[in-house]
């Protein structure tokens, strides 16, 4: 629209239209709009989607927007370009040195230029429409835009699932970048932050109550763990390139080198017979190794067009970084209740209705990340096993949107976990009042491990009935203030920190 002031309805231009009417007065449901309406409609408000309903994200997830998106496909076309004149300069076919070649390789030379080619993201995506997927309409704009010599080369022997594939390819690694750095940080401040608390005694839960005394260090050091073991998945993804055209078959550019002629006459050729049909397999295996090359991923045997593991293992590996960090903002949020007050996040957030609130809002907000991932990565899971033929129809345009809604997600809960660790605050006096809260019984296992388990159980039922738990202690011929303490009843939790955190050198003295 030519003013930019956003839309709540959609028009044909001329203006709003009235409703057309039902018999009693109510307004007709719209007609559903064929895809050439939809191609010819205004384009959305500017900003449609900048976080509004997704907090944990907003502001951190320009690494995988519209934007970045199609920066990657565009670089993905310009690899192409380059990996097929890599190819025939590295080629013993007697045309390698031919007029053609020479034209590739100044065309590989000017490929930057598709990045000047201006496009609208907006148009593109509506343009998409038709086609099913935003590389048909782009391929068309690239070559409009192109250099002559350039022209003939953009998208040769790809197909567009080539193109977005590796896009979302080199998005994700980029994405994941960012995370590992977030993932980094929270660990690190983890790592501190437990060894800070080794020996701070507080209350252990199992299912929501009172349990064995542990210590805050411990269940640190638990949650540095699985941000650990989270970013070492993460940086063990193998994230490959796609190049397979049409069918898989990479037929078209194996023909591309099997043209034959008199390399004379300005042609490429990679000769005939045998010898020169295995040449021209190799030529083509080139250019996919090549292209993987160019853009910094994966070389992969062969084509994954309908084998998903590579979003699949990526998607997994984001929804386990994201459980890590919604483990840690579970804790956090159960920690900082009123009545618990064991731990405050760096700065709370406030409420529209009442004052004296702190919300702790990063840990509220990982939550919600953590909640969504796991269907977002069982959807990638869904439209893996449903890549149906050579070329999935339907499946893989479903991977999409959850890739990057995980992706999104991932990067949120990750920089609002940093943040949250790295300014964590323990209140001890808090956390010493809950471990007393039911007057030295959290440690009745002790008791059970000491006195056996019918003398226990009948020192817990006089403490029911009203009777003081250190005289009945006592009159069992132990030393109530040794035996009745959390802090010598917490087994090899400083063990556990150091040996996680990698403190495994520091004296228990």
């Amino acid at each position: 629209m030519s003013d930019g002031a956003p839309r709540t309805s959609l028009t044909d231009g001329a203006g709003a239209a009235e409703p057309s009417m039902r018999g009693n007065g109510s307004p007709r449901p719209a007609e559903p709009a064929s895809v050439d309406q939809v191609s010819e409609r205004s384009e959305p408000a500017a900003g449609f989607d900048a976080g509004l309903l997704s907090p944990v994200s907003a502001g951190r997830d320009d690494l995988v927007s519209d934007g970045a998106v199609l920066r990657a496909l565009v670089e993905a076309e310009v690899a192409l370009v380059r990996a097929y004149a890599d190819a025939v300069a590295q080629s013993a076919a007697p045309g390698a040195g031919s007029a053609e070649a020479e034209k590739l390789r100044r065309a590989a030379d000017a490929a930057d230029a598709l990045h000047a080619v201006a496009i609208d993201p907006a148009r593109l995506a509506r343009d998409a429409v038709a086609g099913g997927n935003p590389v048909i309409p782009l391929v068309k704009a690239l070559r409009a835009g192109a250099p002559d010599g350039l022209r003939e080369w953009v998208h040769r022997g790809a197909t567009s699932q080539d193109i977005l594939d590796t896009a979302l390819m080199l998005v994700a690694r980029d994405a994941v970048e960012g995370l590992l750095v977030d993932l980094d940080r929270a660990a690190a401040a983890l790592g501190a932050f437990a060894a800070r608390h080794r020996d701070v005694v507080a209350a252990g839960r199992t299912l929501t109550q009172h349990a064995v005394p542990t210590t805050i260090g411990l269940r640190a050091a638990n949650w540095f763990s699985g941000i650990e073991r989270a970013a070492e998945r993460l940086r063990a993804l193998r994230l490959p390139a796609q190049l397979g055209g049409a069918g898989g078959t990479l037929a078209a550019t194996v023909e591309f080198f099997r043209r034959s002629g008199d390399a004379d006459d300005g042609s490429y050729s990679a000769g005939q017979g045998a010898g020169a049909a295995r040449d021209a397999i190799d030529d083509a295996l080139a250019v996919r190794d090549a292209y993987a090359d160019a853009l910094g991923l994966a070389r992969n045997d062969v084509p994954w067009h309908t084998s998903r593991w590579p979003v699949t293992e990526l998607g997994d590996a984001l929804a386990q970084a994201v459980a890590a960090l919604g483990k840690v903002a579970t804790d956090v949020a159960t920690a900082s209740r009123t009545e618990i007050a064991e731990l405050a996040e760096p700065s709370g957030g406030g409420s529209s209705a009442m004052p004296q609130k702190q919300n702790p809002t990063r840990s509220v907000l990982i939550r919600s990340a953590a909640i969504r991932a796991p269907q977002l990565a069982a959807t990638l899971h869904l439209a893996a096993g449903l890549a149906a033929d050579e070329r999935p129809d339907g499946a893989w345009h479903a991977e999409w949107p959850a890739l990057r809604d995980l992706l999104r997600a991932a990067l949120g809960a990750a920089n609002h976990g940093a943040d949250l660790v790295e300014g964590l605050r323990v209140n001890e006096i808090d956390v010493a009042r809950t471990l007393g809260a039911t007057g030295g019984l959290i440690v009745s296992e002790r008791l059970s491990a000491v006195l056996g388990k019918e003398r226990a159980a009948e020192i817990v039922a006089g403490v029911a009935a009203g009777g003081d738990l250190a005289e009945l202690v006592r009159g069992a011929g132990e030393d109530p203030a040794e035996l009745l303490d959390p802090a010598n009843y917490t087994g090899l939790a400083g063990e556990f920190v150091d040996r996680i955190t990698g403190n495994e050198n520091r004296s228990t003295g």
